[in-house]
């Protein structure tokens, strides 16, 4: 299995899940099914049909987080030593060309990209034209409405 780069904050929020749901998820549906157990004949039991489908989604959740975790490359950026370039982990801080609205991104694994916290998946447009690139250059990024241009304004390793 190939790795997956995960900043240190996203692997910490990976692990959390995963804590939360061995610990807690688990043993409460567990409790779930031996209670709907205990009401008798099975074959009719919606309790019992509804618990052990959340035990397979839960179970499944696990699984996905240990393979994750377990093939997870973690990057903390305030170590990158990428002298300038936008890099993944970079924080960037970028000006539209064509409007002059200023926008600050940071390129993230996509367990963790959240647009409205400004963090990007590095496989999206935005992200694969900001690779490489350093203050002052410009990327283009085709973007749904036509190509975008966005000066390079910053980049920090935060």
């Amino acid at each position: 299995m190939p790795t997956i780069p995960i900043t240190l904050r996203g692997a910490e929020k990976l692990k959390t899940e995963l804590h939360r749901l061995k610990t807690v998820e688990r043993p409460a549906v567990i409790n779930a099914i031996a209670e709907a157990r205990a009401q008798g004949d099975l074959s009719e039991n919606a309790e019992y049909e509804a618990a052990k489908d959340r035990q397979g989604f839960i179970e499944g959740r696990i699984a996905e987080v240990e393979s994750k975790l377990s093939a997870a490359q973690i990057i903390d950026p305030t170590t990158v030593e990428a002298t300038g370039r936008v890099v993944f982990g970079a924080t960037v801080d970028l000006e539209d060309e064509s409007s002059g609205a200023k926008l600050t991104y940071q390129i993230v694994g996509e367990d963790e990209a959240d647009l409205k916290l400004g963090l990007v998946n590095i496989s999206s447009p935005i992200a694969r034209a900001l690779i490489g690139k350093e203050v002052g250059d410009v990327a283009e990024v085709q973007a749904p409405g036509g190509t975008r241009r966005y000066e390079v304004m910053a980049v920090r390793y935060v």
